[in-house]
């Protein structure tokens, strides 16, 4: 059977500033045509925001603040225009990624690190809810030479960035190689979100570096996804999922997807209460009534929210619940987060978010962030040879160290 699609209407905006900085992008046909078989779900009509150069603090900016922050509220999702010169650096990014996943097997392979978390994860390696995933990833993560003070004190995650390397005459080769061009990318996209985060932090009623502060030294990474078709999987997930239900871990996801299309989000739901941070999300609803499918949109990124904005601002933003199904052909996405320090420890705020006049959140002694993350990576990768040399070594025990815990320690 064909699935129902219906389209959300965003809700009428009388802010000029908030008319001049959105506009609809996807017709509801378009977005059925690309909706992966087998699924059943609204469709999301979404507006595209546009950041300004730079943030000033202007009454435009604050307006652009609280449209973003009413439109999550509403959707759990927004769109960002790219502009020219990050349409550019996307698809350098996107064929950069087609090209490190047309490699043989074993070169792919050779892509990782025992220290760290990054570079290649195989199609059926990551597990959500305690399923196997069907996406291929390359993870790019903080590149922390092998000389490092970090790397050489066994902090947990942290260590070098297993770049492919270059081939001769090949495409990987062309302005610079993999590293050069998702670095060029992810610098990009780390500038859009502090512009976000600030605009957040005005929207919400914030003083200037409440969320910000916490992101000196962040944590940023980026996943380069590839989903196979759903007829050319290794047969080791679940029919038609590339991926399972599940929150991210920080503050902000700014991801970019090609044309195939198979994202799907839930909107803000007061009777669907979690705090991943606390008690795991993967898996939650995953099977349940009321996703929204999110087509893909030319010439934007989406952003949605983690569990640490959910954590700061005491579920006033909530972290956005998602999933990916496979569709009829290989779908490529690249996914950016924009984090915290892994050394800050956050403290849900005192101010702003519609005057805390709402659920506090639990746990208000503070999360150490490193630690989240180091648990969330754990929970996704039982088996990787990162996990297994983590445990192995005792580095976990670390994250309790004082110079873990203070941004901007370096080990003794």
């Amino acid at each position: 059977m064909a699935p129902f699609t219906r389209t959300i209407l965003p809700l009428r905006r009388s802010s000029s500033a908030t008319r001049a900085t959105s506009h609809m992008m996807m017709s509801t046909a378009a977005a059925h045509n690309t909706m992966p078989p087998g699924f059943q779900a609204t469709t999301a009509r979404l507006p595209t925001f546009t950041l300004p150069p730079t943030i000033t603090h202007s009454r435009h900016d604050h307006a652009l603040g609280k449209a973003l922050i009413a439109a999550w509220r509403r959707d759990g999702i927004v769109q960002i225009a790219m502009n020219s010169q990050g349409g550019e650096l996307w698809h350098d990014a996107h064929r950069a990624s087609r090209t490190f996943f047309a490699k043989p097997p074993a070169a792919k392979a050779a892509c990782v690190d025992s220290q760290s978390y990054a570079g290649y994860i195989a199609s059926g390696e990551e597990v959500t809810g305690g399923v196997a995933d069907y996406s291929e990833i390359f993870t790019v993560t903080r590149d922390f030479g092998v000389g490092d003070p970090r790397v050489r004190a066994r902090w947990p995650c942290h260590g070098p960035c297993p770049w492919p390397a270059l081939e001769e005459g090949s495409e990987d080769s062309e302005g610079g190689g993999m590293k050069e061009v998702m670095g060029r990318y992810q610098r990009s996209l780390g500038e859009d979100g502090e512009k976000v985060l600030r605009l957040v932090e005005m929207g919400l009623g914030v003083g200037e570096g409440g969320l910000a502060r916490y992101t000196r030294d962040g944590w940023h990474h980026m996943r380069v996804l590839r989903f196979p078709a759903r007829n050319a999987t290794n047969g080791k997930g679940k029919e038609g999922r590339g991926i399972g239900s599940h929150t991210d871990y920080g503050l902000l996801v700014i991801s970019a997807q090609d044309e195939v299309g198979g994202l799907f989000i839930r909107r803000p739901n007061q009777d669907e209460k979690f705090a991943n941070w606390e008690k795991s999300a993967a898996g939650l609803n995953e099977d349940e009534d009321g996703w929204v499918y999110v087509p893909p949109v030319e010439g934007v990124h989406t952003v949605i929210l983690g569990d640490m904005m959910q954590y700061l601002t005491r579920n006033y933003l909530t972290a956005t619940p998602h999933k990916v199904g496979l569709n009829t052909r290989e779908r490529f996405a690249i996914a950016y987060f924009h984090e915290p320090s892994f050394q800050a420890v956050l403290k849900p705020l005192e101010e702003g978010c519609g005057g805390l006049a709402h659920e506090v959140a639990e746990n208000t002694e503070g999360i150490h962030y490193g630690t989240h993350f180091t648990n969330m990576f754990l929970r996704n990768y039982p088996d990787r040879i990162t996990s297994r040399r983590l445990v192995a070594e005792d580095r976990y025990s670390l994250l309790k160290r004082p110079e873990l815990r203070t941004m901007g320690a370096v080990p003794a």
